[in-house]
């Protein structure tokens, strides 16, 4: 079981017999899925600053090694719109080179965190603010492909978003019609071939269409070959990045924010897979698949990847049956790259900015977006702050206070759910089987019960309650049948309480406690006196052994 927890699907499917019938199914899937990313690697490296090869690049040594390595049998790999403003920030303050290493680092971390089985624990972010990070991830995308589909030429171009749009607006005389023309017959073909040919290649049909009308009617618009006029051909040798101990520290923040949202990422996409095959991955050897190739990534001076989920769901619609179908779409990539580059020099980079305006589309999930909006307060609360600081301010902070906020507030409605109280009623149901019990209660005997998690945040409350009994009883039984988790600060109350107790000379059962509260007392390690502190594997036990201690007073 350890063993195949690690073992990539790959392997697996190899293991069980690879036909004729999947190799073909997987090839088709590999070349639609290819034709798809083919476009969208290239305007997503656009979109974070680099130039549309690192794009290919990345989509062809990641976008294998997730597939081979992976733990999913239909993930797709390659970079994403996730990256878009985290790539783009990094080689703003640190240079290409910063972003490599960090790429790098991000590697390491993911290949730890696997091999950590942390593949569980990420799936813990809470969703509204994996919403609001991706919503606002969209609107960052967007803004940032305003200037090459209407043409603007401001004079200065700010990274932040509110500056930004106050360049465009100030800039808005020097929109180029044949620009805003080609960009917006590029969207509208995109459009209508998704309402009306679904399985078409929309992107792919529109770059084609509109590099053609640009060259034959010589259209005075802005290809990626004027932008980047030297485009190199096929892989580069792959060469380790700087790894000076000083460049590390500072690209380390960026390096743990890629690995998250690698991981984020690629996880959520192999659970929406999950549901489309029937199948099930394994999350820690995705996160290890991941990070191997994001390290390889690097080596090649590519982007970094992650799990892309509107490739992997095409690669499912497509046909697509194992891990070979991703390693099929990186190798038809590199046929491009090898003997098609020059193609790419014509294409218009307003069909660019068209096709991420459509990325941003899906990726903002609008009515997902909603939907949470008309939930509780508090997700409301975490979905906007999480979406304005991702806009705003800056994603790291955002996924941070995202997640701080939505913790303190879930322990909030925990603390509200936490049952504590002593009164007749309170300890037993009017169905509750032990209720015939308490009449034969012996005098001098009380019993508390409580119901929920012990943790920090309700301690206190706990605390005050217990000391509200009034007249301490000879014998008090705490039940705990019905509290699942104790904490450290719930450990400390209790002991609180057991220390007061003895003083006051009322002895404490504690009854029925679960596995882990049972654990926790015994770490706790209370130095009581025996005869001061007792515990009963249940209710029953426990009124017997109150029994027997009050004999032992009298006797």
């Amino acid at each position: 079981m350890e063993a195949a927890a690690f073992t990539p699907k790959l392997f697996t499917v190899l293991r069980n017999g690879y036909r004729g019938a999947d190799l073909k199914a997987d090839l088709l899937a590999g070349l639609t899925v290819a034709i798809i990313a083919l476009p969208l690697a290239m305007a997503l490296a656009i979109a974070s600053g680099a130039s549309p090869d690192k794009g290919l690049l990345t989509a062809v040594v990641a976008g294998f090694l997730i597939s081979f390595l992976g733990g999913s049998r239909v993930q797709i790999g390659g970079p994403t719109g996730a990256f878009v403003v985290v790539v783009f920030n990094v080689i703003a303050q640190h240079g290409y080179d910063g972003l490599l290493l960090a790429t790098f680092m991000a590697g390491i971390i993911l290949v730890v965190s696997g091999y950590a089985r942390l593949g569980q624990v990420i799936k813990f972010i809470p969703h509204p603010v994996v919403t609001g990070f991706t919503a606002g991830i969209a609107v960052i995308i967007a803004t940032s492909q305003v200037k090459d589909f209407f043409g603007l030429r401001p004079a200065e171009l700010p990274a932040d978003f509110i500056p930004k749009w106050s360049a465009y607006l100030h800039s808005a005389d020097t929109a180029q019609w044949p620009v805003i023309a080609v960009g917006v017959c590029s969207l509208l073909l995109i459009i209508a071939l998704r309402r009306a040919a679904p399985k078409l290649p929309g992107y792919l049909i529109a770059v084609v269409a509109s590099s053609l009308a640009v060259a034959v009617f010589h259209i005075p618009v802005d290809t990626i070959g004027s932008r980047f006029p030297e485009i190199p051909h096929g892989l580069p040798w792959p060469e380790l990045p700087d790894l000076s101990f000083e460049k590390m520290r500072e690209v380390l923040p960026s390096a743990f924010t890629i690995a998250f949202l690698a991981g984020i990422e690629a996880l959520l996409s192999a659970v929406v897979a999950d549901g489309m095959t029937g199948f099930k991955h394994r999350p820690n050897q995705e996160l290890v698949g991941q990070g191997v190739a994001n390290i390889a990534s690097a080596l090649f001076a590519g982007l970094p990847a992650t799990g892309a989920i509107a490739r992997t769901a095409t690669n499912i619609k497509s046909g697509g049956r194992t891990p070979f179908a991703g390693m099929f779409h990186a190798a038809f990539l590199l046929v491009f790259m090898l003997f098609g580059m020059d193609i790419i020099r014509f294409v218009p980079m307003a069909t660019l900015a068209a096709i991420l305006f459509i990325v941003a589309w899906g990726m903002s999930e609008v009515n997902h977006f909603i939907h949470i909006f008309k939930l509780s307060k508090s997700d409301r609360v975490v979905l906007l702050l999480t979406f304005f600081l991702t806009v705003l301010v800056d994603l790291t902070v955002a996924i941070g206070v995202g997640v701080t906020l939505a913790s303190l507030l879930f322990m909030s409605h925990m603390s509200k759910a936490v049952g504590m109280s002593f009164d007749t009623a309170s300890h037993f149901g009017s169905k509750d089987e032990e209720e015939g019990q308490r009449a034969d209660l012996p005098q001098g005997v009380e019993v508390f019960q409580i119901s929920g998690p012990i943790f920090f945040g309700v301690a206190g409350d706990l605390l005050d309650t217990l000391k509200r009994m009034g007249q301490m009883p000879k014998i008090l039984i705490i039940r705990m049948r019905l509290v699942p988790f104790l904490d450290a600060s719930g450990a400390t109350v209790l002991e609180s309480l057991a220390r007061d107790c003895k003083v006051k000379g009322t002895k404490v059962i504690f009854a029925a406690a679960q596995k882990q509260p049972k654990k926790m007392f015994s770490r706790a390690d209370f130095a009581f006196d025996k005869c001061t502190v007792h515990y009963a594997e249940n209710y029953g036990e426990a009124i017997d052994l109150a029994r027997k201690l009050l004999a032992s007073e009298i006797a």
